[in-house]
């Protein structure tokens, strides 16, 4: 963990009561990594790079996973380096089945307490976000999602679209909050202004490196997180 966990009780009584916007990343984020959602859209991402350059599933795989080191995300490098149309790539992807995420309740009762304007920044789709939103039961806090269409298919952590979300809802990034699962997402939010909390998952690409600082809460459990903050 990095070594701004231990700011966590220190700054949980201010800035995070303070603020006035709170962006949510949506997979692995609002829903517990355990559900393995994710699977299923790494799964349809094989199979079309297998399907578009009629590889063997285990080069699609290969090639899936030089894309997002490359490029930040899948998409990004089929776009860069072969021309793909976005559209067709993500409502291939997205085709997914969402009732391996349970309704929370719990959760919907936290973002009720939970003071401020709340919004989605999410790499996917205001589509699949809409989906994921309503099996949960929480869409009605959302005023926004801004999804990777809204980025003009600028991936996270790039800085660009985070200043494009700032702006299109007029957000203040020193009075926002920002909740990541992975923690190089939340480089630009730190940088911005925003303060951060990083909701760790089991995969090493979701880790900060050692030594960062722009990580300023850390919540293994984002319901109980914001459960103890909504009832300090």
């Amino acid at each position: 963990m990095p070594a701004a966990a231990d700011k966590t009780a220190f700054l949980a009584g201010d800035a995070l009561r303070r603020a006035e916007t709170w962006i949510f990343d949506l997979d692995n984020t609002l829903y517990p990594a355990r559900c393995n959602l994710f699977a299923q859209i790494d799964q349809r991402m094989g199979e079309f790079i297998c399907g578009h350059f009629g590889i063997a599933l285990e080069d699609a795989k290969r090639q899936q996973k030089g894309f997002f080191n490359r490029h930040g995300t899948t998409l990004r490098g089929l776009m860069v380096e072969h021309g793909i149309d976005p559209a067709a790539f993500l409502e291939y992807v997205h085709d997914i089945d969402v009732s391996v995420v349970p309704p929370a309740p719990e959760l919907d009762a936290a973002l009720d307490r939970l003071p401020g304007r709340k919004m989605i920044y999410t790499n996917g789709t205001v589509a699949h976000a809409d989906r994921v939103l309503q099996r949960l039961g929480i869409a009605h806090h959302f005023e926004a999602v801004f999804d990777i269409v809204s980025s003009q298919y600028l991936p996270k952590p790039q800085e660009t679209p985070y200043r494009r979300l700032l702006d299109a809802h007029a957000v203040d990034p020193r009075s926002a909050v920002m909740v990541e699962d992975m923690a190089r997402n939340l480089v630009p939010a730190a940088a911005l202004g925003m303060t951060t909390v990083w909701i760790p998952t089991h995969e090493a690409w979701s880790a900060p490196d050692d030594g960062d600082g722009h990580i300023h809460h850390i919540a293994p459990d984002l319901t109980a997180f914001l459960t103890d903050l909504t009832r300090g």
